[in-house]
């Protein structure tokens, strides 16, 4: 025997036989550092493209099966919420397919309605504050409604669904502030200035529900148009809005031939700036919102609003700021704009 003991064979620990698969499993994690963050995420990807297309191609869909592309229209920008929705999933799935598709309807919505969400423009002083409202039929409270509004201080007050009752609660509760009352069917304009002339807006109704007023500011003649379009259903046979449609090409024919440099067109229309149908109203007018407000101003239905279909529309004015009023005890929400004239 040597000097040298033979001693049993032992191993490192650790360095044992490999166990079956390990190898395999080793491989496939590598190629998941390569390529794995392209791989991942494809259904994010799909769905962040078929958020883009309604975006891109609302102006495609038809009107002819219940005005389905005025449906869309009306409620456009909602699309984006579906956007950080799918960002966050992106970013648990850490995709990046998914997020190099996401830029796809970013982009468009952003180009779309990004403008809403720019702060500070507008600005500068103004020379007439207008207001408009539609108080609703069934307010419980009238007399709260025209406290309400008071508060805003505005020197032309636009009010909309006047019940004959409610018009005299209004009539008293504005009488100090405002001299100056014109009153057709269930649309009125309180202003603090005079009224040169004043005149029914015929847009297709048994009853007036629309009207124009002159009124003489200090810095000059303005026309002024009062209006509750007809009203728009969504139902089982689709978006009901032939009626509405209607009045809006009779009010927009009166405007387009307006003589006053001066106008404001202030209402319930019953559509948003977004609704093709509203193309012959709005053509040649600014909203007062998107050119100096901040936000979409949302004004129906109050308690949560989701569409702006209360509108102060302007042309040979500037806006330089306006907003959306809290609740009143209406179902719909105050709408406000400060103009130089």
């Amino acid at each position: 025997m040597s000097d040298r003991q033979t001693l049993p064979n032992r191993r490192k620990p650790g360095t044992g036989r490999r166990k079956p698969g390990a190898g395999s499993s080793r491989t496939a994690a590598r190629r998941e550092r390569k390529g794995g963050k392209w791989r991942r995420g494809w259904l994010i990807a799909v769905l962040a493209i078929l958020t883009a297309l309604p975006l891109l191609l609302h102006r495609r869909i038809p009107n002819s099966f219940g005005n389905l592309g005025s449906l869309v229209d009306t409620f456009l920008p909602w699309v984006g919420l579906a956007i950080p929705v799918l960002a966050i999933a992106a970013i648990v799935r850490r995709s990046a397919t998914a997020g190099v598709a996401l830029l796809v309807p970013t982009l468009i919505w952003g180009m779309m309605f990004g403008n809403a969400l720019v702060p500070g423009k507008g600005g500068g002083a103004y020379d007439v504050r207008v207001l408009s409202h539609n108080v609703d039929a069934a307010n419980k409270d009238p007399e709260q409604t025209a406290a309400d509004l008071l508060t805003a201080d505005a020197d032309i007050v636009a009010l909309e669904e006047i019940t004959s009752a409610d018009l005299k609660v209004y009539k008293a509760a504005f009488a100090k502030t405002y001299p100056h009352v014109v009153a057709r069917g269930t649309v009125a304009l309180w202003s603090k200035f005079p009224v040169e002339e004043s005149e029914s807006v015929d847009v297709g109704f048994a009853w007036t529900r629309a009207l124009r007023a002159e009124v003489a500011t200090p810095e000059g003649k303005v026309a002024v148009y009062v209006a509750h379009l007809a009203s728009v259903r969504v139902g089982a046979s689709g978006f009901t809005s032939d009626q509405r449609n209607k009045t809006i090409k009779q009010l927009g024919q009166q405007i387009a031939q307006e003589k006053v440099a001066g106008v404001i067109v202030m209402g319930d229309f019953n559509g948003t700036a977004n609704d093709r149908s509203l193309a012959p109203l709005t053509y040649g007018l600014r909203s007062a919102q998107g050119a100096a407000g901040f936000g979409f101003g949302f004004t129906w239905p109050a308690n949560f609003p989701m569409a702006r279909i209360d509108h102060i529309l302007v042309r040979g004015v500037t806006p330089t700021k306006a907003w959306v009023m809290n609740p009143t005890g209406s179902d719909h929400r105050p709408v406000v704009a400060e103009l130089r004239i």
